[in-house]
């Protein structure tokens, strides 16, 4: 029998498409700041679409690029929609300090937001991640790619849902080809 010191993880992912609102920079009293944004998650049938709300602390460098380029669009209330992988999820209750439910309890959904393999600002995809190179693990391969196509996909599918107050509208079915000349102005978005 053989011991080996490498700890081995179970990884649970979160992968879907969502509307990116609130990015901001959190300071935390004890420890370093970071970047956060809330993701406002499609769930359910395509033709009665409902939101789950994630607050994400935006990991990896990469994903800190990509989420800090869609600061001025969420600012202008544009709609920016991304598909994303969340990991290392969590709750955190808390009491409601003023509205109609002050005093009452909540809970909020709390993640890691660690790869982004698309974004759209009002319907032009302007990002689409590269496949990852043949070196790299085979899952790990497969895995974003199979989430990039079945989250355009999905994105191209979404039907107008009724709206909420907190999230905005479901953007129409866009057509992949119209989006193409998008990909050359990534960068100025």
């Amino acid at each position: 029998m053989t011991t080996s010191t490498d700890k081995s993880f179970f990884d649970l992912h979160i992968t879907g498409l969502g509307y990116l609102n609130r990015i901001r920079e959190v300071k935390p009293k004890k420890g370093d700041s970071f970047l956060a944004c809330d993701i406002a998650a499609l769930n359910g049938p395509s033709d009665d679409v409902s939101y789950v709300r994630f607050d994400t602390r935006v990991s990896g460098s990469e994903a800190q690029h990509l989420v800090r380029r869609c600061i001025e669009a969420v600012d202008a209330e544009k709609k920016v929609m991304i598909g994303f992988r969340l990991g290392d999820l969590w709750t955190d209750i808390f009491t409601y300090s003023k509205g109609k439910n002050a005093g009452n309890p909540g809970v909020s959904l709390k993640a890691r937001l660690l790869f982004v393999s698309w974004i759209k600002v009002d319907g032009k995809l302007v990002y689409k991640a590269e496949p990852k190179s043949a070196e790299t693990d085979e899952r790990d391969a497969r895995e974003p790619d199979a989430s990039v196509a079945t989250d355009a996909a999905a994105a191209q599918q979404a039907p107008e849902p009724k709206p909420e107050p907190d999230a905005p509208a479901a953007e129409a079915p866009v057509d992949e080809a119209a989006d193409a000349p998008a990909l050359a102005e990534a960068e100025s978005f």
